[in-house]
Order: structure tokens, then C-alpha cells, then sequence
């Protein structure tokens, strides 16, 4: 009982921090431009692997704060210290996405004690020693680009560089970012300059010295980078810059970055009070074997290639559990690889677990699992490749969604409730999603639905009505009684079904919307349509193209509203199980009941992490940070 306590003080001060963060949307620019890892190897890995992973809990929870963060663990030779830090113009949502990447490649130079990767919004550097004074060393270099620049953007540049290299050390963040427009858009200079915030003045004086010195080798390119121990300098004639924060508002910013500080924070706290016997112990060691022995087991290599050695150009999308990239095996097959956070192979339970579900089921609205990867530098899992993405690319774009007439959409609707009673009913073991929402529902090339992401995914037994377990999943799918007392059921999954419906029906994702009144959440306002039997106010104006006078259509779409607020009914004995939806969508169930009030959610709660990136919101579980 304590312990929830002191996790809801965690997350009421959080949601306090939150709404004094302005969220300003941007680009958290993760292109990676250099990755250099140390020489030397690690002292013990039996040591070094958890000091590693309590590092990085220590430095993610800074990030939240002071887009900025440092620690160390260990002892002598087995020590880890670390830094990351975003550059100046990122906001704390853009900051932490970079740095989710930064985390994503960084542990891929163990065995080596560390190394440090440069991505255009932030640096992260890892080693066995206190480095966080130094500013300059032998790995110091440029990175220039491949085209000229006209003699006007020369001259305009010097100048930008020096005017930044001057402000910056004087700045409270050592930060400086300065632009000259000009007529012609290739003439344009922007500038950005940024020191380590472990530096003093001089310092950094001294690091965007000689970095300027250095990038001045770049000219006449249009683009050039310094990399310096202490520090980055960038200029270009291409505008790389964030906008600056504008605004105050409220109830636009518990967005994106709450999902991530709350993963951050909560997954930390139980990774703070676990020992290493907990991260690896006897019983992982087995399962790891096990795994090692799997048919499915991909050696790493075979990936490496199959990606072109993770090459950016092949990336598909990031959440908060890894980051998918394309790739084709030697047979020409793609597939759809996603790469972990963490080396996983240290917590062989929670992969195995994963890994578990995923391969013992079978249906066509289910993504299949190709193979894994767990014993090489970091944990994979290998997807059959979907060429069309997600569902949210297409349902929340106003272009793409004119793709999605009723009948395909309903054809989704039709599957993903397919997909959903198998998962509850047709297994040994009854298998909870966790995290239906449209970022996790694929389309292949048909646009036939495939459910996937099934790393929150929990099986119970068939003579349990419900399990108590830490939540996780994505605010603003997720149900009440899921939110308030950590109650499992299939219900749960219903009720994020019934948010999906929604959001297919009216093109809006479930969070703070506009209305000519207020800001309100999808479920109220279509609660309040149906009340005021105005629900074709719901619909996707892509649904009624060429169909307004389609009054067999409008009943079809209005039926489908009905049942997604049957779904999200507040009481969760009151929602129909996913095969009373299903037909209740063929009318095998007709007429349908009258759905009672769903529950009341205030739209700081509602809101959602941004539809294209699929990541979990809140978790108490006792994973490795992802």
C-alpha cells in the first residue's frame, strides 16, 4: 500500500512539473551522425551490465527536468559514468525522443566500456571515468556536407559562427542559436552553438574556439557539424531550428512527454531497488538457453545485414519500446525488425515472455513472428513486413484517410474484433493486448488489420476473471477501473476497442479536441452526439464523399458508433465481450442495448502520446528501462 503511495506522490508532482513545460511541437532531429565507442573493453560484465543499466535510470530521470542529465555507479574499474544532453532549441518531449534513440544505439558498443554518439538534437557519451570536465580530446572532428554554398552564404555564415561562439559560454544553458535570412533561401545561415552544461565558462569558451577553427575546414560546403568533446557547433543554409517556445497553455501540454516520463520514472523506480541477482539470475540463464535453442532464433549478424547495418534510410518508426526497421532476409523476404531499447538477453524472462505469446498464436489479424535475436550486442524480435504502416497514418490524415472508404474501414473494425476474441477465447491460456490502440494495428498490403505489438501483452489462466497487476498501456485507451486499481480483464481490451472505433468512425484521435465551446475528449462528444441524436457530427467527412444521400451507409456508421460506446461503458461487466461485438456488427444481436454513461476522464488524463509513435504510457513492472 505504501509503495502505491509513493508512486501516485510520484505522479501527481509529475502531472504538477508537466503543466510548466511547454511542449512546443518540433524535431527531436535523432539522425545520427556519429558513433564512436571506446577502445577498451569492459572490466566484468557481470558488474558492468547492471552499473550500465542504473546509469541510465539515473541520467533518465535528469532528462525530464533539465533536458540535461549526468551519474556514475560503480567502483574502480567497473565504474560507469554518463552524460547526455540535449541541445538548446529542443523542447523536453523532442529532447526525450532524441535521447530514447541516443539509448537505443549507445549499448551497442559493449562489450566496450562505453562511447559517445553525436544525433542532431543531443549527445550522449558513457565511460569507466569522470570525463565530464574535459572539452577536448583526439576524437574530436568535423562532419561537412557535400554541397557548395554561394560566396553570400559564406561571408553571412563566418559571421552567424562567431556571433554564436561569442553568446553561447555567456548564456545560463551555454546555448546560442543565431540566423541571417536572406532573399534567396540558399543564401540563408542558421547557426546553432552548444556546450556541455558540466563546463565552465572558459571552457566552453575554449571547446566552440577550436571547434570553430575546425568547421571552418568544411567551407565552402552549405553544411557543416562539429563534434567536440565539450561541445557542438552546426551551421547550414537549411533551417534545422526548433521554433522557440511560444504560449502557455495548459491543457495542450500533458502530451507526448507524459507517456515518456512516465515510463521513465515509474520503470526506474523498481529498477533503483533490484539487485543484480534480480537482473540475472539462474532462472534467466535457463530461459535464455531455451531461447538459444528456438528454431526462431536469428543469429545477429543476419539482422545486420538484413538492415544494412540498422541504416537509417530503412528506419519505419520509434516508440518506447524500440525502434523498427525494414529489412530483407537472404531468401528476399522482408521483414519488419525491431531493435530494443536495452540488451534485453539480461532479463531472458520478460523477452521469453514476449516472445511466448507472440509465437503460440495464430490467426490472420494477428502480425506473425518471423524469428528473434537475443545473444548478440542487444535484443531483437523479426515481424512479417506490413507494407502500409499503421492504421493512425491513415485515419488521422486527412489525405491518406480518403483511402479508407466505409467498407474497408469496416473491414478493420471487422478484423480487429476477430483478432481480439481470439486472443480472449480460442487459447489455453487467455491472452490481454494491453495496448489496442491505432499505432499498434497494421495493414498489409489488402489493408486487411493485423494486430501487433504485443510487448505489454499478459495470458492467465481460463478459470480467472480478472488479474491484479502495475498498468501499462497508453492514456486515453486505457480502462478506468485499469487506471484506478490495476484490475485485468478482457474488458480492458474492449474498452480500448471502443476508443478505436471511435477514431475510425470520426478520423480524431481520442484526446483534447476542439469544439466551438470547450476542449473536450472523442468519447464525451460522441456520447453527447448519440444523446442528441446528432451523430453523423461524428463522422469523417471522407466517409460521406459521393454517399451523402446514402441513408443505408449513415445507419451502418451510426450502428458502429453505437457499439463503441457499448464498449467503453464505465461499469466493465456492462461491455459486451469481443464476440458479442462481433455480433453485434454482423446484427446477429439486434436491436442493440442502450449504452450507459461511459466514464468521466479529465483531458489532462485523455491525452495521448502523438498517434505515429507507438509507445507505452504508464508502467509499474519491474522491466529493465526501455
Amino acid at each position: 500500500m505504501r509503495g502505491f503511495a509513493v508512486r501516485w506522490s510520484v505522479l501527481i508532482r509529475l502531472i504538477v512539473i508537466l503543466l510548466l513545460v511547454d511542449t512546443s511541437q518540433g524535431d527531436p532531429r535523432t539522425h545520427i551522425i556519429n558513433v564512436t565507442c571506446n577502445q577498451q573493453l569492459s572490466n566484468n560484465a557481470a558488474i558492468y551490465i547492471p552499473n550500465f543499466v542504473q546509469l541510465m535510470a539515473n541520467v533518465s530521470r535528469q532528462i525530464q527536468t533539465f533536458k540535461s542529465g549526468t551519474s556514475s555507479t560503480g567502483t574502480g574499474p567497473d565504474s560507469s559514468y554518463g552524460l547526455a544532453e540535449c541541445y538548446g532549441d529542443l523542447s523536453t518531449e523532442d529532447c526525450i525522443l532524441c535521447y530514447a534513440e541516443a539509448r537505443t544505439i549507445l549499448p551497442s558498443c559493449f562489450p566496450n566500456n562505453g562511447g559517445r554518439i553525436f544525433l542532431d538534437g543531443c549527445f550522449m557519451r558513457t565511460q569507466n571515468y569522470s570525463f565530464f570536465e574535459e572539452y577536448a580530446g583526439a576524437e574530436d572532428t568535423v562532419v561537412c556536407g557535400n554541397r557548395k554554398g554561394s560566396r553570400v552564404f559564406r561571408d553571412s555564415v563566418r559571421q552567424a559562427i562567431s556571433d554564436a561562439v561569442r553568446d553561447a559560454p555567456r548564456s545560463i544553458n551555454y546555448f546560442a542559436r543565431k540566423q541571417a535570412l536572406s532573399d534567396s533561401a540558399d543564401d540563408s545561415t542558421y547557426v546553432l552553438a552548444d556546450c556541455w552544461n558540466t563546463l565552465d565558462e572558459s571552457s566552453c569558451t575554449e571547446c566552440l574556439d577550436s571547434a570553430f577553427a575546425s568547421i571552418l575546414k568544411c567551407f565552402p560546403s552549405s553544411e557543416g557539424r562539429a563534434l567536440h568533446t565539450g561541445c557542438f557547433l552546426r551551421y547550414s543554409n537549411t533551417n534545422f531550428l526548433n521554433p522557440e517556445p511560444t504560449g502557455n497553455n495548459n491543457g495542450e501540454k500533458v502530451s507526448r512527454v507524459f507517456t515518456y516520463f512516465l515510463t521513465i520514472l515509474l520503470v526506474m523506480e523498481d529498477v533503483r531497488h533490484s539487485t543484480f541477482s534480480n537482473l540475472i539470475g539462474s532462472n534467466d540463464i535457463k530461459l535464455l538457453n531455451m531461447l538459444n535453442r528456438s528454431s526462431l532464433n536469428f543469429k545477429y549478424s543476419t539482422i545486420v545485414k538484413a538492415t544494412n547495418a540498422f541504416d537509417e534510410a530503412n528506419k519505419l518508426g520509434q516508440g518506447g519500446f524500440g525502434t523498427v526497421y525494414k529489412g530483407l532476409l537472404p531468401n528476399h523476404r522482408e521483414i519488419a525488425v525491431k531493435r530494443l531499447f536495452l540488451n534485453q538477453r539480461h532479463r531472458a524472462g520478460d523477452f521469453y515472455n514476449e516472445v511466448n505469446i507472440i509465437s503460440s498464436v495464430d490467426h490472420k489479424n494477428l502480425v506473425k513472428l518471423v524469428g528473434f535475436s537475443c545473444l548478440g550486442p542487444e535484443s531483437i524480435l523479426i515481424y512479417e513486413y506490413l507494407p502500409n504502416r499503421s492504421l493512425n497514418h491513415f485515419i488521422f490524415d486527412a489525405v491518406r484517410g480518403k483511402e479508407l472508404n466505409w467498407g474497408k474501414r469496416y473491414d478493420i473494425i471487422v478484423g480487429i474484433a476477430e483478432g481480439l476474441a481470439y486472443l480472449h477465447e480460442n487459447n489455453k491460456n487467455r491472452i490481454i493486448h494491453r495496448d489496442i490502440k491505432a499505432a499498434n494495428i497494421l495493414l498489409d498490403s489488402r489493408l486487411n488489420a493485423k494486430i501487433a505489438d504485443f510487448g505489454l501483452a499478459r495470458s492467465f489462466k481460463q478459470d480467472k476473471n480478472h488479474i491484479s497487476t502495475g498498468i501499462a498501456g497508453t492514456l486515453g485507451y486505457m480502462a478506468p477501473e485499469y487506471i484506478a486499481y490495476g484490475k485485468l480483464s478482457e474488458k480492458v481490451d474492449v474498452y480500448s476497442y471502443g476508443v478505436l472505433l471511435l477514431e475510425i468512425v470520426s478520423g480524431m484521435p481520442n484526446r483534447g479536441i476542439r469544439t466551438s465551446e470547450d476542449t473536450s475528449n472523442l468519447i464525451s462528444i460522441a456520447w453527447e452526439n448519440f444523446k442528441q441524436g446528432s451523430m453523423e457530427e461524428l463522422f469523417d467527412q471522407n466517409l460521406m464523399l459521393n454517399n451523402g444521400t446514402n441513408s443505408k451507409l449513415k445507419k451502418e456508421i451510426e450502428r458502429v458508433i453505437h457499439i463503441g460506446l457499448l464498449c467503453v461503458q464505465e461499469v466493465a461487466s456492462l461491455r459486451p465481450t469481443m464476440s458479442m461485438a462481433i455480433q453485434m456488427l454482423s446484427k446477429n444481436i439486434d436491436p442493440l442495448p442502450s449504452p450507459a454513461n461511459p466514464p468521466y476522464m479529465p483531458d489532462s488524463t485523455i491525452n495521448t502520446v502523438n498517434n505515429h509513435t507507438s509507445v507505452p504510457t504508464v508502467s509499474y513492472s519491474s522491466f529493465i528501462p526501455r
